[in-house]
């Protein structure tokens, strides 16, 4: 009761409730049960009865969103609407009494341990395997071979094929550039359940919002399920972010530091993209810079 009152209360719109939603749960099946036409109350009633009458299958899940909606603390996008003040203090509310409820739930803290665990055991065998490691430093040269490239179109086909072999290498089953319909999509790969597309620019600007739109209206055309991940070499500007972090959110954003970081060895991929998966979730800005990373 305390997770249906929080998630009813935490998002005003329906759409910023589907895009937390696509962003927290790993089983995209979940979000194809619900009726979004009906009442947000409904939708949420729906959605946890049917994850906790199957615990077998969705236990993970649920314990997730428990962990995710206690975690919020930023309730800026409901300062901004109508009766803003009352709507925070009811979200918080809320929040704090499903954070009591969760923090004496020790099956709950386990859980979230050990799934932590088990993801730093397979990063830690992942990066001390010399096959891998030797993989990152190859992919590394190309990397910076690409940075002193003149030939734009060339340099933004090896962008994609460094990509593709660096999520190949994380087990994210990428796929190469491909075409549908007339729209050229740079790639694809699934992470957790969820299949995302991908989109890759390496141009002196930053990316603006028409850039993003065009992947955003691939992502309007496949199923509700799919997400996005959009490569910017140089990042993003304000307007672009702000834009596209407001409503259902459909994308991540990387860049070239993000990129760096994961050859380098400072993070891996899996972990990147689990971060910055939940930052979408829980503050609803789909840009997280690598700065604020720690």
């Amino acid at each position: 009761m305390a997770l249906k009152q929080a998630l009813t209360d935490v998002y005003w719109y329906k759409g910023d409730l589907r895009s937390f939603l696509a962003n927290t749960v790993s089983n995209p099946s979940l979000l194809g049960r619900l009726d979004w036409n009906d009442y947000k109350r409904n939708i949420v009633r729906t959605l946890v009865d049917y994850m906790a009458r199957n615990q077998d299958e969705y236990r993970a899940d649920l314990l997730r969103l428990i962990v995710e909606v206690s975690a919020m603390e930023d309730f800026s996008h409901l300062a901004r609407l109508e009766d803003g003040a009352a709507k925070v203090k009811q979200a918080k509310s809320s929040v704090e009494a499903l954070r009591k409820l969760s923090a004496t739930h020790r099956e709950l803290q386990e859980e979230q341990r050990k799934v932590e665990q088990r993801r730093e055991q397979a990063y830690q065998e992942l990066v001390h395997n010399s096959a891998v490691q030797e993989r990152l430093r190859q992919l590394t040269r190309d990397f910076h071979k690409l940075l002193s490239s003149r030939d734009r179109q060339a340099r933004g086909y090896l962008l994609e094929k460094v990509l593709r072999e660096l999520f190949a290498l994380f087990d994210l089953d990428p796929k190469a550039s491909f075409k549908i319909a007339g729209e050229q999509i740079d790639g694809a790969f699934s992470f957790e359940g969820t299949d995302y597309l991908l989109e890759a620019r390496w141009e002196e600007r930053r990316a603006n919002a028409a850039d993003l739109d065009t992947l955003v209206g691939k992502l309007s055309r496949k199923l509700d399920n799919t997400l996005g991940l959009f490569f910017a070499m140089n990042g993003f500007c304000d307007d672009a972010v702000k834009a596209h972090s407001s409503g259902r959110r459909l994308a991540l954003l990387m860049d070239g530091s993000h990129l760096m970081a994961v050859l380098e060895g400072r993070i891996d991929l899996i972990q990147l993209l689990l971060r910055m998966r939940r930052h979408a979730a829980q503050t609803g800005n789909i840009y997280l810079p690598m700065h604020e990373i720690s």
